[in-house]
């Protein structure tokens, strides 16, 4: 029988003619050849062996959405049998069980998987190649033989549904469009500061109270999902060969599991289920014996819900400021001889862990958790950059990927566009053959602090695409521009899923140097395909082709354009000519690698930072000051300073608590001019930058200092209490 399949298979290749045809999947399959003649998608059967009947009722669900009307699977009996798409699973193709082959000829196609989980691969490939227009699939479907494997085994995308609440309908939907892209898991972030998702019979409260907050505008915002609800959310993603993993934050981000019950924190409460984002200092407390019951408790119920072997603890952004000042927890560190609280919570994340492996689950964590000692079965996710995934491969644990710099889609495009997240490369660097073997995948991030759920579409397409790329396909056959094209032609796909996409990059940036009393600007194109415009000043417009050249203080507007119209939104600068702009700078404090301005000179390149911290043109300083020396490379006339400072407290950002300026002849001995306290309340709501002025009299120097005094720490009032504080600068202008 196999053979006589194989057989008839290549005969019906090599009678087709060869013809220019390339792929538009996504992500992109190992093995396409395409042939000539094609299949008739009209008075077929649809076939199915007894390993693929779901699979088989999954394409017929679909294709009955395209007006098709199939009402019977059949079972599987002769792969010959014309203008019939046969399903199967044959163990024998490969031990990767996600391995799939699908085959169309003139005579009938053909669907196998090393599993049902290659065949479901095999069902959203075949989906993707039908041919339609305006929600009508044609009914020629062109001749090709497909053989696919994926890269990495975790390929997931977290959804955050406890700062905003998402419907049971939208997290399904979420699921469709994940296996519509041959990602596998969904990270499902149930509980929060802002809101507890899950319903826990034992402990009512927790949705009774937890899963509601009182806005600032006296509204009630919440909701949470039933236990039958989620019965029904992971039946319906196996059918489709999507996991689902639960989050159940512990022993931070709790407040509001806290506010319904109290006596598990240090201090025994009251709290409210909190309205603003950000870190608190309210935790679960680990000196009390009965807090672990109260988690394993909740553990019990939501292992009997989620049959995934995996359970996700969160572990991250701990303040330890409530352990530190607790007398339980106190007693606690002495009795298990914990010589601080980062020992501590590694004491409370093991006992977990030795908990939920008794239950036959995994943990995975955040990689804050490799901060103490960690079970040899426990998985690290890595979200402040690589060094956590490096850390737990080195140490034999499996690792996920999914740093801000890449993988995170609430930032904006100006941090992460769909190429940087192309171009993301999952292995850390450094790493042996051995130890690459650890790092299962990753995943894309939807935090939804700022995104409710009718904003979730615009900020996770078109990237999902580029990361379902980078953890399917194999690095040597990926190619931006042949993505790029096949992304083009995919969006009437996602228009027809009723996707409401965004915007591929931000339309264009710019770049510019300073020299002989000039800016010189350079706008670059976000894509190849766009075009740029550009105005002065809000006068003629005018076509970008090449380098123009600023003098003075200007206003510049500038935009895109694709397809003939506006893409995106125009960029306004101003931009500010002044005494530093040549200058050479020394002294400098270490700035943090994700937020550097570009680099020293973006502190003085005539460009103010925004109101978006993460823009690019903020310095952004953690703990630590900030001071630097201009070099003015000649003897001028100065009597003014100027400097722009960010604040967005619930990010840990605060004003400056001091500015001092310093000026010398020689850059040895310096003396001060001025001196200023900002008078910026740090309670002060929203994010906003602050522009100040340090007036002095006009002094002859060549070298300028600079100091601002960082807080140091978040003050006691703040709910990330004795965390390191940021410092933001932007531009330092003088005159």
């Amino acid at each position: 029988m196999r053979f006589l399949l194989f057989f008839f298979i290549c005969i019906s290749i090599s009678s087709c003619k060869n013809h220019k045809q390339e792929s538009t999947i996504i992500p992109q399959v190992k093995s396409f050849l395409p042939s000539g003649s094609f299949f008739h998608l009209k008075d077929f059967q649809l076939l199915a062996d007894s390993s693929s009947n779901g699979p088989a009722e999954l394409l017929k669900l679909e294709l009955n959405k395209f007006s098709y009307s199939i009402d019977t699977v059949y079972f599987f009996k002769d792969p010959m049998q014309a203008q019939g798409i046969h399903l199967m699973v044959d163990s024998s193709l490969s031990e990767n069980l996600e391995y799939y082959e699908l085959y169309i000829n003139k005579n009938f196609v053909l669907i196998k998987g090393a599993s049902t989980k290659g065949v479901i691969h095999a069902v959203y490939s075949f989906l993707q190649l039908l041919p339609r227009t305006q929600g009508i699939i044609d009914d020629k479907l062109s001749c090709v033989t497909i053989k696919d494997a994926p890269k990495f085994k975790w390929r997931g995308l977290l959804l955050d549904c406890s700062r905003h609440f998402m419907q049971i309908e939208f997290v399904k939907r979420y699921i469709d469009l994940l296996a519509f892209h041959k990602m596998n898991v969904l990270h499902w972030h149930l509980t929060e500061d802002q809101g507890w998702r899950i319903q826990i019979n034992q402990y009512p409260k927790l949705t009774e109270v937890g899963a509601y907050r009182q806005e600032k505008d006296g509204s009630t915002y919440g909701g949470f999902y039933s236990q039958e609800q989620i019965k029904e959310v992971v039946s319906y993603a196996k059918e489709r060969g999507v996991a689902v993993v639960p989050e159940i934050e512990l022993p931070g981000h709790s407040l509001a599991a806290l506010a319904a019950y109290p006596q598990y924190s240090c201090t025994g409460g009251p709290f409210e289920v909190e309205t603003d984002w950000g870190v608190f200092k309210e935790i679960y407390c680990a000196g009390n014996e009965q807090t672990f019951t109260f988690i394993k408790n909740i553990l019990d119920e939501v292992i009997e819900l989620f049959p995934a072997e995996y359970i996700h603890i969160g572990g991250d952004e701990v303040p330890k400021y409530r352990w530190e000042r607790c007398s339980k927890c106190k007693k606690r560190m002495m009795e298990e001889s914990l010589e601080d609280v980062h020992e501590l919570q590694s004491y409370f994340i093991q006992r977990i862990e030795t908990y939920l492996s008794r239950k036959g689950k995994k943990l995975i964590g955040w990689d804050e958790i490799l901060e103490g000692e960690i079970a040899s079965g426990v998985t690290v996710q890595s979200w402040r950059g690589m060094k956590g995934a490096a850390k737990a491969a080195k140490s034999g644990h499996d690792a996920i990927v999914s740093p801000t710099s890449h993988a995170y889609f609430d930032y904006d495009l100006d941090a992460i566009d769909l190429r940087k997240v192309y171009y993301f490369d999952p292995i850390p660097e450094g790493l042996t053959k051995e130890e690459e073997k650890h790092i299962l995948g990753g995943e894309c991030n939807m935090w939804s602090e700022y995104a409710p759920q009718d904003m979730v579409d615009s900020k996770v397409f078109p990237r999902l695409l580029a990361m379902s790329e980078v953890l399917w396909t194999a690095p040597e056959q990926k190619d931006y521009a042949s993505f790029y094209n096949r992304v083009q032609d995919h969006y009437s796909r996602l228009t027809q899923l009723e996707v409401d996409f965004g915007l591929e990059t931000t339309p264009l940036r710019l770049e510019s140097t300073y020299s002989s009393d000039s800016f010189h600007v350079n706008l670059l194109a976000g894509n190849p395909d766009f075009t740029l415009f550009y105005q002065l000043d809000r006068q003629d417009t005018l076509l970008y082709d090449s380098i123009f050249s600023i003098s003075g203080i200007s206003h510049l507007t500038a935009w895109a354009s694709k397809n003939q119209q506006m893409y995106g939104e125009p960029i306004e600068e101003n931009i500010y000519t002044h005494k530093a702009l040549n200058a050479k700078i020394s002294g400098l404090n270490s700035y943090s690698e994700h937020y550097s301005a570009g680099g020293d000179y973006g502190i003085i390149d005539g460009f103010r930072g925004g109101n978006n911290f993460r823009d690019g043109r903020w310095q952004g300083y953690e703990g630590e000051d900030f001071e630097v020396i201009l070099d003015l490379k000649k003897v001028m006339n100065i009597q003014r300073l100027v400097s722009s400072f960010y604040q967005y407290n619930l990010s840990w950002i605060f004003m400056p608590k001091e500015l001092i300026i310093y000026t010398s002849i020689d850059g040895k001995e310096f003396q001060m001019n001025a001196q200023l306290f900002p008078q910026v309340p740090m309670k002060k709501e929203g994010r906003f930058n602050k522009v100040f002025e340090l007036n002095f009299a006009k002094t002859k120097a060549r070298y300028v200092k600079l100091k601002a005094k960082n807080i140091g720490v978040c003050p006691d009032w703040h709910p990330s209490a004795g965390s390191p504080s940021w410092l933001f600068v932007d531009e330092i202008q003088l005159y």
